[in-house]
C-alpha cells in the first residue's frame, strides 16, 4: 500500500519556472529509492523487490499515465507499466513514465539505479547527470553512509547545482534511541556540508501510515514533504534561500527541538475542526482502493524571507 503526497502551491503562471526542476534519487542498491519514488506519487509504478528493482534509470513526468522505452539507439517504444521489470537493459538508455500525480506537478524525479549495481556500468546513471537539477540521495541507515558513497558523491556533487537533500532511509531498522543518535550525528559529521538538509525517515512506516498522522510524523516523512515542497515552490523565485531549518543543536531522538516549516498537512479524506486540526474518517486500512491510498495534502503557507544557512540539519522523528 502506498502513500500519495498530494502537494498544492499557490504560484501564479506567470511565476512558474520555464520547466519544472528535475530532482535524481540516488544511492546504493536497495537504499529505498524505488520505494521513496512510490510514495511521492502515490502509487506502485515501480518494483521494489530486491530482484526485480534492475531498472535503468527511470524518467517520471506529470501526464497521462503511460511508459515508454528510449533505446540506446534513440528510438522510442511504447511499454505497459506492468512490463517495467522486464525491459531490456542491454538496449535500453532510459524508461519514460508519466503519472497525473500532483507531486510531478513540482517536478520531475529520475530514479537512478543503485551506484553499487555490479550488473549495471555507472555510465547508465553518469550520462543522465546534465539533466539533473538536485539530488534526494538516498542512504540504508543500517550502513549509513558508506566509503562508496562518499566517492561517488565527491565525484559527482561539483556537476551539481543543487539543492541537495540526504534521506537516512530505513532508520527504523535502528531500535534504539542511542543509535539513531548516534548514525545522525556520525552521519552529519562525515557529510560535511555536501547536503542542505538531513532527515531520518522510515519508509515503511510512512507507507503503512494511512491516515494516522502520529505515526506519519514519527516516520519522518512529514517533516521531510513540507521541506521538499518548501524548496519546490521557492525553486524559480529570485535570490531563492534555502528552505527554514531546525535548531543546530537538535539530535535525532530530539524530536522537540524541531521548528516546523511553515506549511499545513491536511488529509483529503478528513474535515478540519475549528481548531485547524485534521480530523481523521474511517479505518486507515481501509483507504487503499487498488494501488492507491487516500491521499494528504501540503499546502505552502505565506512564506518570510529567511537567511540561508551554512550548515546542514538533521531533522528530527518522533521514534
Amino acid at each position: 500500500m502506498t502513500q500519495e503526497i498530494a502537494m498544492q502551491t499557490s504560484v501564479s503562471p506567470a511565476a512558474a519556472p520555464q520547466r519544472k526542476p528535475r530532482l535524481a534519487l540516488m544511492g546504493e542498491f536497495s537504499a529505498g529509492k524505488s520505494t521513496l519514488t512510490n510514495l511521492l506519487v502515490g502509487r506502485q509504478p515501480l518494483p521494489t523487490r530486491v530482484t526485480a528493482t534492475r531498472l535503468p534509470p527511470v524518467w517520471i513526468s506529470h501526464g497521462p499515465e503511460g511508459a515508454s522505452i528510449t533505446g540506446t539507439d534513440g528510438s522510442e517504444t511504447p511499454l505497459p507499466l506492468e512490463d517495467l521489470a522486464k525491459v531490456p537493459m542491454d538496449t535500453t538508455a532510459l524508461i519514460r513514465l508519466t503519472l497525473p500525480a500532483e507531486a510531478l506537478e513540482l517536478c520531475d524525479l529520475i530514479d537512478m539505479p543503485g551506484i553499487s549495481d555490479p550488473n549495471m556500468p555507472s555510465s547508465v546513471w553518469q550520462n543522465l547527470l546534465p539533466e539533473v537539477d538536485g539530488v534526494i540521495w538516498c542512504t540504508h541507515a543500517t550502513q549509513a553512509w558508506r566509503q562508496s558513497e562518499a566517492a561517488v558523491w565527491e565525484e559527482i556533487s561539483e556537476r551539481l547545482e543543487g539543492p541537495n537533500t540526504l534521506l537516512i532511509t530505513h532508520f527504523d531498522k535502528l531500535r534504539s534511541s542511542r543509535d539513531q543518535d548516534r548514525v545522525a550525528r556520525r552521519v552529519r559529521k562525515e557529510t560535511g556540508e555536501a547536503f542542505g538538509a538531513i532527515f531520518p525517515l522510515s519508509l515503511s512506516q510512512a507507507l503503512a501510515a494511512g491516515e494516522d498522522m502520529e505515526v506519519w510524523k514519527t516516520s519522518g516523512a512529514d517533516s521531510f514533504i513540507e521541506y521538499l515542497v518548501d524548496m519546490l515552490v521557492t525553486w524559480a523565485k529570485p535570490n531563492r534561500v534555502a528552505p527554514a531549518q531546525s535548531n543546530p543543536a537538535a539530535s535525532a531522538s530530539n524530536p522537540q527541538t524541531v521548528q516546523p516549516l511553515r506549511a499545513d498537512v491536511l488529509d483529503f479524506g478528513g474535515k478540519r475542526d475549528s481548531g485547524g486540526q485534521p480530523q481523521l474518517q474511517g479505518n486507515p486500512a481501509c483507504a487503499d482502493t487498488g494501488d492507491r491510498v487516500t491521499p494528504r495534502r501540503v499546502t505552502p503557507a505565506k512564506r518570510s524571507k529567511r537567511p540561508a544557512r551554512t550548515r546542514p540539519e538533521i531533522h528530527p522523528t518522533g521514534e
